[in-house]
């Protein structure tokens, strides 16, 4: 068939549409009306929302015409907002005052959104006539932004125009967290992550309402961050990774920038300096920091337990009032994690010598204790916040600490641990903790997880990154994807709406999101994707 005679048989077929009153364009190109539909309705959103009410008949279209209507204390998450439709709809999306009237707007509203939704919540409204989104502050704004964004069709994270419409499910959420504590954790001391794959890992878990990096910067293996008082941590103990990997470490001035950057997605850094165990890279460092004064060798294997701080030497706590000082005057956030982890190699009494001189260090600084479980066991300030990494269902002195008023941090390790492996076939990650599948990883509630520990004793939920195996973005995406969002959803969204069944399906319409972002995710037989 020639080209003319091609182009004169679809002038008929629209002709005798048109004729028939039907729309010619979407007839001629089903797959223009096709995407024109709502991918997913309010009620799909990750996490689930305390309530949800789809109504496909009240579907908003954003055109070239529509505004960002808001508010003084809106602007940032506004313009935040512009950034991520702009690429993909090619349409100006200008930032107005709230004051303005006119055309189709999404509109940003801080205040009266209700005591019901506190700090973090936020209602969401959207109908023919434009998107309504109200919080009480701009970090509520913010996670209702990561709400909408879900409403758009995936295209909607191209990083170039997309030809097609934009569709906003239609109906109206109301929102807040169960938990205040919603964390995910990154090794970046076995191996070294440079502050651009931080900042992409920031960006990917903001979108699931993530509020907490917890960010590993020592270890046996590597120190990856600058202390000027003590240089040659960095320096030489930043220079080593597992496996000989290449090291590298942040100055204060990078670190500052990944505080700034976490800020902006409204995540709290919360940085780790683990002690007194996991110290090699220190004492190799400076060789007055081990007991006999001379330094020890690197390490570059990924065995544990085996390394400890003189416990009674002035020297060592010199050492750790100047790291305190220097991090704390670099993180605005109130936590610093001071680890405690596996400390074999430092007798019983010695760690709770250590604690008891390192634990007002803490506060002297005016920051506020976490670390890991290990540390419930020196009866820490009822302020402190224990990180549970165990793997059974009973600890008697994290429970304690429960009963004396400190908040407990939900990780055990064979539920919430993204470096297990998938399955004894996962190319990547560990199994000492026992294979986390995705429903593993998301069948389970922190608030009856641990014995003693109830839902007013739980501070909320961390999914720690270990990276032994992990080397590069790609690395961090399949083991964080898709379970992260499971971890997301269970700190985020009320127990009685959470059901693996509904879960699954509501994680598959993820997917299309995920390859247009070019995340590399594990895709797991136990979800039928999309």
């Amino acid at each position: 068939m020639s080209k003319r005679l091609s182009r004169t048989v679809l002038g008929v077929a629209v002709l005798s549409l048109v004729t028939f009153g039907l729309p010619a364009t979407a007839s001629a190109d089903p797959a223009t009306a096709q995407r024109a539909k709502a991918e997913r309705t309010v009620a799909d959103v990750v996490p689930a929302p305390v309530e949800a009410k789809p109504d496909p008949r009240a579907d908003f279209r954003l055109s070239p015409a529509t505004v960002i209507r808001t508010d003084r204390d809106g602007k940032q998450v506004a313009d935040y907002l512009a950034g991520l439709l702009r690429p993909a709809t090619g349409y100006r999306l200008p930032v107005v005052s709230g004051h303005r009237g006119g055309g189709p707007a999404i509109s940003l509203e801080t205040g009266h959104a209700g005591d019901r939704v506190g700090t973090e919540g936020y209602q969401l409204k959207v109908s023919p006539a434009g998107v309504t989104l109200k919080a009480n502050t701009d970090k509520g704004l913010f996670l209702g932004v990561q709400t909408l964004r879900q409403l758009l069709p995936s295209a909607i994270e191209a990083k170039t125009v997309q030809k097609r419409s934009w569709v906003v499910s239609g109906g109206t959420v109301l929102d807040y967290p169960r938990f205040g504590y919603r964390g995910a954790m990154l090794d970046v001391a076995r191996h070294f992550f440079t502050p651009a794959q931080v900042k992409l890992y920031i960006d990917q878990i903001a979108q699931y309402k993530i509020n907490t990096l917890h960010l590993h910067l020592s270890d046996d293996q590597g120190w990856r961050i600058e202390i000027k008082s003590w240089p040659k941590l960095a320096t030489v103990g930043g220079q080593t990774a597992v496996g000989g990997a290449p090291g590298g470490y942040y100055t204060q001035e990078q670190y500052k920038d990944l505080v700034r950057y976490a800020a902006s997605r409204h995540i709290t850094v919360v940085p780790e300096i683990d002690m007194p165990g996991h110290t090699n890279a220190a004492q190799h460092s400076y060789a007055e920091l081990n007991c006999d004064g001379v330094a020890v060798p690197p390490r570059t294997d990924t065995e544990v337990g085996y390394s400890s701080l003189c416990i009674n030497k002035d020297i060592t706590y010199k050492f750790v009032d100047d790291v305190i000082r220097e991090l704390s005057a670099i993180t605005p956030g109130k936590y610093l994690n001071i680890g405690g982890d596996e400390a074999h190699a430092t007798t019983p009494a010695d760690y709770q010598t250590f604690a008891k001189k390192v634990q007002p260090i803490v506060a002297k600084y005016g920051k506020q204790i976490t670390g890991w479980h290990d540390i419930a066991k020196t009866n820490p300030p009822a302020s402190a916040i224990p990180q549970y990494w165990g793997t059974t269902d009973t600890d008697a002195n994290v429970a304690a600490a429960a009963q004396r008023g400190n908040k407990i941090l939900m990780s055990p390790a064979n539920k919430a641990y993204l470096d297990m492996k998938y399955n004894p076939q996962t190319r990547l990650g560990l199994d000492w903790a026992g294979l986390i599948e995705v429903k593993t990883g998301y069948d389970w509630d922190p608030a009856t997880y641990l014995k003693g520990v109830t839902e007013q004793n739980v501070a909320g939920v961390e999914a720690p990154l270990w990276s032994e195996t992990l080397v590069t973005s790609d690395d961090i995406e399949f083991m964080a994807f898709p379970r992260l969002p499971g971890y997301a959803e269970i700190g985020w969204s009320p127990k009685a709406s959470r059901t693996w069944d509904a879960y699954r399906l509501r994680l598959a319409k993820q997917s299309p999101r995920w390859v247009q972002q070019g995340i590399d995710f594990y895709r797991s037989t136990q979800v039928d994707w999309k």
